[in-house]
């Protein structure tokens, strides 16, 4: 099988169980930015060390979850092919993450500006990439219906993002740059 199809040449491209859109479609937007985001998550990946191999299946699985968003995102909720819907169990088990991750963290006390290492920075880059999927997808669904699931998943998903960045830098003495409001003259 060729990977490229030619399909796609006139500025179309197909939907999980038929139909066509234009690429520009909001809901192509929506899971091209999550397949972004899956991309970043793969990049921190190839950051971590050997000892944070935890880290490295928690995340792997949290790119398995979003090829699942995506096909979500890719079939029509009337459409007649089967796919994996994300369903509240998905976002409770992120939950379970965030409360498991969290109480290892100092508690946070300000606003804290993203870097450090650069796994937690990369993570930072994700979270944002997930808000923005996020928005694209209440957008879509303000034009079709769409899974309502997925936009508590990528928002708990994000806050899970901002928790790991810090538990990273926690976890390798990386210490948190506070953000301190200029003074204006």
């Amino acid at each position: 099988m060729k990977i490229y199809t030619r399909t796609g040449d006139d500025g179309t491209t197909a939907l999980f169980g038929g139909g066509r859109v234009p690429k520009s479609h909001p809901r192509i937007a929506a899971y091209g930015t999550v397949d972004e985001l899956n991309a970043w998550l793969g990049l921190t990946r190839t950051q971590l060390l050997p000892d944070e191999s935890d880290l490295q299946t928690l995340l792997q699985r949290l790119q398995s979850m979003l090829f699942e968003v995506g096909a979500d995102l890719a079939t029509p909720l009337d459409s007649r092919t089967r796919t994996v819907r994300i369903e509240a169990a998905h976002t409770e088990a992120i939950e379970q993450e965030i409360d498991r991750l969290e109480a290892q963290l100092p508690p946070l006390k300000t606003f804290i500006l993203p870097g450090g290492t650069p796994a937690a920075a990369t993570l930072h880059i994700a979270r944002t990439v997930c808000r923005r999927a996020e928005r694209l997808v209440v957008e879509a669904a303000q034009q079709e219906v769409l899974n309502p699931e997925v936009v508590r998943f990528l928002n708990r998903l994000s806050d899970l993002l901002f928790v790991l960045a810090r538990w990273i830098n926690h976890q390798r003495g990386m210490p948190e740059t506070p953000w301190l409001p200029e003074k204006r003259i």
